[in-house]
């Protein structure tokens, strides 16, 4: 709307409250937000118990958009109806302000949901959401109140020049605005590229992951390329103050490009993938998610590691389950010498082979791995096909069966003793001694 017809409007908006008829209006309004709300909640009950009836239905964009906007828009509907047929007999003042309000609040939640599905996992998003939705809500009221002109003139006198262009903080903010808008479109179109990957069968998860986020990068970079133009902001203009500022970052954020770069190659050659159970350094576990920087471990303790991703790239990493999920497991077993050995080593197979874990190919097996000062080291060795399940559960449970059958058998685990002897001349000497 023009100045001159916001403050008409408003003016006759103030007249038309100091009449009775206005009560028409507020009740036409109220009717059609009642109506707005009750056509909104029947239309998320259909799509909630469409949801329920196929829970393997894939959740899109548009649907999530359309439970946010579902009000707004029936209302704006339903007042522009209810305004083309009460205009033959009221004014309808009351009912145009109202357009402008649900316009706005529409565009609003609107641009939230296209933040949430341009970043899922924000934590900042709750904070921003009510400061976008509060100042968007201030340029409405300047535009109603007719003051938004007053203070876009005034922003237009503020003028500095960069090189040759000449700009003003009108220029820059409509600037902001625009690359702002177009980067939430490339949001938007990132999150529905990235929804159809993720249901794409046949395709690798880390090609689905490095495609999705190739795609968002080259759209950002093509929304912000062709955001600026639009409003008259040369890039050119911007090359001095942006190559200066891409050297100076080139320094000091090598270890993150370096990052960046290595997170790409992880995904691509595939040598680490989701649920993998790796150990790099002194960190273990499974790999539950693969960033462009860092890559996330959750230990059997339940603790995360985040992991740098060149340092993934650049370090020895075991993968226990890259080609092959089966892992063996090696429990030592000390016994006396005048232990019957082939009895012993029967019963640590046994023990093995009572777990359900425990594979029967390759069987487990028990073998005499030296002959120790304090006994006989034994050593029971058995594979599992679900090291990620952890292993200390089953190492406990096969100690302590080969603990119960040792005691049965009467078959004792050495251990080392001190033995004092006090010589004539009153020395001492101390000499090792095991209990067999």
């Amino acid at each position: 709307m023009e100045e001159n017809q916001i403050a008409e409007l408003l003016i006759d908006t103030w007249r038309d409250v100091q009449q009775p008829a206005i009560f028409w209006q507020l009740g036409v309004l109220a009717l059609c937000l009642l109506l707005a709300g009750l056509i909104s909640n029947r239309l998320r009950a259909l799509l909630r118990r469409r949801r329920e009836a196929n829970p393997d239905l894939p959740r899109g964009a548009g649907e999530e958009g359309l439970r946010r906007v579902i009000f707004p828009l029936t209302a704006l509907v339903l007042v522009l109806i209810a305004r083309i047929v009460l205009v033959n007999w009221h004014h309808v003042n009351l009912l145009k302000l109202a357009v402008p309000l649900l316009v706005a609040m529409a565009a609003i939640r609107l641009t939230v949901h296209a933040l949430k599905r341009g970043f899922p996992r924000a934590g900042w998003l709750a904070s921003f959401e009510r400061f976008f939705a509060f100042g968007a809500w201030v340029v409405v009221a300047l535009q109603i109140s007719g003051v938004l002109p007053t203070v876009i003139d005034g922003l237009e006198q503020i003028g500095f020049t960069i090189g040759k262009a000449k700009l003003n903080l009108w220029m820059l903010l409509q600037g902001v605005l625009t690359v702002l808008v177009t980067v939430l479109v490339a949001l938007w179109i990132a999150g529905v590229i990235e929804s159809r990957l993720m249901r794409t069968e046949g395709l690798d998860p880390n090609f689905k992951l490095v495609f999705a986020r190739l795609s968002k990068a080259l759209l950002i970079v093509l929304a912000v390329t062709i955001g600026l133009p639009l409003v008259g902001i040369d890039l050119t203009a911007l090359s001095v103050f942006g190559g200066a500022l891409g050297v100076g970052l080139g320094f000091g954020m090598q270890k993150i490009a370096a990052n960046y770069v290595s997170g790409f190659i992880l995904l691509l050659d595939r040598s680490i993938r989701m649920g993998n159970l790796i150990s790099v350094g002194s960190e273990r576990g499974v790999v539950s998610q693969i960033t462009t920087r860092y890559t996330v471990l959750k230990g059997m303790t339940g603790i995360e590691s985040i992991v740098p991703n060149e340092i993934l790239v650049g370090s020895v990493v075991q993968n226990e389950t890259f080609t092959d999920p089966k892992v063996r497991i090696a429990l030592p077993i000390q016994v006396g010498y005048a232990t019957d050995l082939e009895q012993a080593m029967a019963i640590l197979v046994a023990a093995a082979r009572l777990q359900p874990r425990v594979m029967d190919d390759p069987a487990p097996g028990a073998f005499v791995e030296a002959f120790a000062d304090s006994g006989i080291n034994l050593q029971l060795g058995f594979w599992i096909r679900d090291p990620t399940e952890g292993t200390l559960g089953i190492r406990s449970e096969i100690n302590l069966e080969i603990w119960r059958r040792f005691r049965a058998e009467g078959i004792e685990i050495p251990f080392p003793q001190r033995e004092v002897r006090i010589l004539g001349g009153g020395a001492v000497l101390d000499q090792g001694h095991a209990a067999s």
